[in-house]
């Protein structure tokens, strides 16, 4: 079995994330990627506590904390004690934060037409069928 697939899987999510990043840098918004995930990731599933973004933005703990922070301190976002558990936190898109991924969202989705072009609907398909079983089975 060829064991390439694996550098070529990480290589170009190294180089989607660079693009994106130099995109996002070129218009001005003042983002990182990984804020531009989390901001996404409350925007598409509303309010989450920290160790649910953990799970959904595939970041570990310090990471998470980090990008919460700055998007706190950037007005994109809102932490407040969580009722059940005072050890953790809600954190919320702002209405700055809502107002910036509305805006992004066109640019995201040209950035990834553009990736994707010349792609079939089927070769689309098994991407997402194949990224899915790695995935799975990592996480057994």
């Amino acid at each position: 079995m060829n064991f390439n697939y694996g550098y070529i899987l990480e290589s170009t999510a190294k180089k989607i994330k660079l693009e994106l990043q130099r995109h996002f840098n070129e218009i001005g918004v003042g983002i990182t990627v990984d804020q531009w995930v989390v901001l996404f990731e409350l925007h598409t599933h509303g309010t989450q506590n920290q160790v649910e973004l953990c799970e959904h933005c595939s970041k570990d703990a310090p990471t998470i904390t980090r990008i919460i922070d700055l998007l706190v301190k950037k007005e994109l976002a809102t932490r407040e004690a969580c009722q059940k558990d005072k050890r953790r936190y809600n954190i919320s898109l702002s209405k700055k934060g809502k107002i910036l991924v509305q805006k992004l969202m066109p640019n995201v989705i040209e950035f990834r037409k553009k990736g994707w072009q010349d792609l079939s609907d089927k070769d689309i398909a098994h991407i997402e069928r194949i990224t899915k079983k790695i995935q799975e089975n990592l996480s057994n």
